[in-house]
This record gives structure tokens, sequence and C-alpha cells, in this order.
């Protein structure tokens, strides 16, 4: 995890996070579009990012996923990891952001958002723990409180999570849960 701000920021700003945003394109994903002839299109997951989200849930921080974008198989990738909160097609992300704060009784302070690109720039910068992947936008990752060491799609929700899981004591216990 490389930073902008210090490792014991990125640790303190974690240990109240109660949710953790996710960005889709270029962060659960290599930032590809890919379409068939059809007209149809899919998208690559990573299964490492997919645990992590899974033992954040489980630990007992909501999740949600804000994108541009609309697609079907988003919205089949949220169901099957249990993403609890949706929205998709939305521009303005900073707005998203406000009615799911209203909704959960959250203040800003409580959000972590990963992010990639310009439209994830405000979210970043208003929440209490904003951070960018490693192939983010310069400009993204220059305001970003920290940038992950793995590229979109390839770990980086992954060391997002453990990030937090790590900050808030219930990473070690996730993982000794395998031996």
């Amino acid at each position: 995890m490389t930073t902008n701000a210090t490792t014991a920021d990125l640790q303190q700003r974690a240990q109240s996070v109660k949710l953790a945003i996710f960005d889709v394109d270029g962060v659960l994903t290599d930032g590809k579009l890919y379409f068939l002839v059809d007209g149809s299109e899919f998208k690559t997951f990573n299964t490492l990012d997919g645990h992590g989200i899974k033992m954040l849930i489980n630990s007992g921080v909501r999740t949600a996923i804000i994108s541009g974008r609309k697609t079907p198989v988003v919205e089949r990738r949220a169901q099957n990891l249990g993403i609890q909160h949706l929205y998709q097609g939305r521009e303005d992300k900073l707005v998203v952001l406000d009615e799911l704060l209203g909704e959960l009784g959250l203040d800003y302070a409580q959000v972590a958002y990963l992010g990639d690109d310009l439209p994830d720039l405000p979210v970043i910068r208003r929440v209490g723990l904003g951070m960018a992947v490693a192939s983010a936008d310069g400009f993204v990752r220059q305001h970003a409180h920290g940038v992950t060491k793995a590229r979109g799609g390839e770990g980086a929700a992954r060391e997002f999570c453990e990030l937090i899981m790590r900050a808030q004591g219930t990473l070690d216990a996730a993982q000794a849960a395998y031996l």
C-alpha cells in the first residue's frame, strides 16, 4: 500500500469504517470493456477481491457499489458476493453517497471508498478513507488518502478490505478460521 497519508493515518481512518464502497470498472475489474458481436458485454473479476469483500462483510462492515455504468453482470456479481447496496447508472456518485448515508444513518467519517477515475474523486475526497487503485488516474492517486499496490481487478479490492479489517482487529481471526 502506498500512501499519501502516513500508514498510521490510514489505519486510524480505517478503524471507524462502517461502510465500504467500491467503483466497478477499473477497481473490481481491469477497466477494460468487453463487448460481444451481439452487443452484450462481459467483465472479468478477481476471485481474491471477491473473497476479501466477503470477509469484510462477515466482519460486520456494510458494502456498496456505485457505478456510472449499468450492466446485469455487475448485479449478478454483487448478489454473489452479498454486497448489500448496489447503485448503477449513477454518474453523480456524491449524490448517491448522500442518499445512502441518509438511509443508513452514517456520516462521511464512517465510509471508505475505492475508486480509480475522476468521477470517483468527489467521493474519495469527502469520505473518511478515500483510496485509489494503483492503476488509477494520476490526479486521482494524488488526491486520495492512499493508493493500493495492486492494480484494479488484480487484488486492489482485497488489499483495501484487508487494510480495513487489520485496522479494526478482525483480519487475523478471519484468516485463522481457515487453519
